[in-house]
C-alpha cells in the first residue's frame, strides 16, 4: 500500500471507527481527494433535534461540519508537506484541534441522508481554514460552516 492510500485509510478509520461519537451518528466516508473530503450519514431517530417536525439536531450538523473541516485541513497539510516523516504526521494529527467554528443554519435539516463536505480556503504550516457545507438527499443546502484548525 503506498503512502497516499495509507493516509486515506487512516482518515477513513478515524471518521468511521476510531471515535465512538462518530459511530453513534453513523458517519461514512463518501470521498477523499483533491483537498476535499465528504462524509455521509443517514437520518435516524437518535439524531432528531425537533421531535415535532423530525428535523436534524443542530449539534449533529455542527459536528459533521467540524469533523469534515478538520479532517480536510489535516489531509491538505499532509499533501502540501509530503516530506514530513511518519512520526511528524502522527504528532501533528494528535494536535489537530478546532480554533474557531462558525455555522450558518440555512434551512431545517430534513432528509433521508446528508452529505457534509469541505474544501480548503487557506493552509499554513500551523493553521488551516476550511469552508464546509451540509446538503440533504435532495441536494438542498442545509448549513454552511467556516472552521479554523490547528494543524501544527
Amino acid at each position: 500500500m503506498d503512502n497516499y492510500n495509507y493516509i486515506e485509510e487512516i482518515i477513513k478509520n478515524i471518521i468511521e471507527k476510531d471515535l465512538p461519537f462518530n459511530r453513534v451518528i453513523g458517519f461514512k466516508v463518501e470521498n477523499i481527494g483533491n483537498d476535499k473530503i465528504s462524509i455521509k450519514f443517514d437520518m435516524k431517530e437518535e439524531l432528531v433535534g425537533n421531535y415535532y417536525y423530525g428535523i436534524l439536531h443542530g449539534g449533529v450538523i455542527s459536528t459533521a461540519l467540524d469533523l469534515v473541516g478538520g479532517i480536510t485541513s489535516f489531509y491538505a497539510l499532509l499533501n502540501k508537506y509530503e516530506e514530513l516523516s511518519y512520526e511528524d504526521k502522527r504528532q501533528r494529527l494528535s494536535k489537530l484541534g478546532t480554533i474557531d467554528l462558525r455555522i450558518d443554519y440555512l434551512i431545517p435539516g430534513r432528509g433521508d441522508w446528508f452529505i457534509a463536505s469541505a474544501h480548503i480556503l487557506r493552509l499554513g504550516r500551523k493553521v488551516a481554514v476550511s469552508r464546509m457545507d451540509l446538503k440533504n438527499n435532495k441536494n438542498e443546502l442545509i448549513a454552511l460552516g467556516t472552521g479554523t484548525y490547528n494543524v501544527g
